[in-house]
């Protein structure tokens, strides 16, 4: 990773998403070597990327599950769809599924609660789940032709 960034602890936010946008997280090795190229101390990089749930600190699978957990979506039913995701995929929380293309993991709010209850796979935001459309969406998923790729629209 080449920063070429000026006043690198402003930008220390920017470069650690270039990084684990790069690799999907951020190893140790990773964090040492933004401290070497950007002379940010290494106690500084890590407690930067430590404190920012943004950043993952272990790798994840090609697609990112975030299920809401919000007011909204606790009330509508987002235990039924966790229940769902954990069963059909067989994982806990912040695991990797056994063929690599799911991680799934929790959140405070996705901030789309009209759609209530919602989760998003990488960049596509899915709601008025139910069990049986959360496990539509995932079989979706494991049909496509190109992990990480949405797949088609699903009703």
């Amino acid at each position: 990773m080449n920063c070429n960034c000026n006043n690198n602890n402003e930008n220390l936010i920017a470069i650690l998403q270039k990084a684990q946008e790069e690799s999907g997280w951020l190893s140790r090795e990773t964090l040492e070597r933004i401290a070497e190229e950007t002379g940010i101390t290494l106690a500084k990089v890590i407690g930067v990327a430590t404190f920012y749930a943004q950043f993952r600190d272990k790798p994840i699978g090609k697609n990112l599950i975030l299920l809401c957990q919000g007011t909204a979506c606790h009330v509508n039913g987002s235990a039924e769809i966790e229940a769902a995701i954990r069963e059909h995929l067989k994982v806990e929380e912040g695991e990797i599924t056994a063929d690599g293309l799911f991680t799934y993991n929790n959140v405070a709010c996705l901030g789309c609660c009209s759609l209530a209850p919602a989760m998003m796979i990488g960049d596509k935001t899915y709601g008025k789940l139910t069990r049986e459309s959360t496990v539509k969406i995932l079989d979706e998923y494991v049909g496509c032709a190109v992990p990480g790729a949405p797949p088609p629209e699903v009703d």
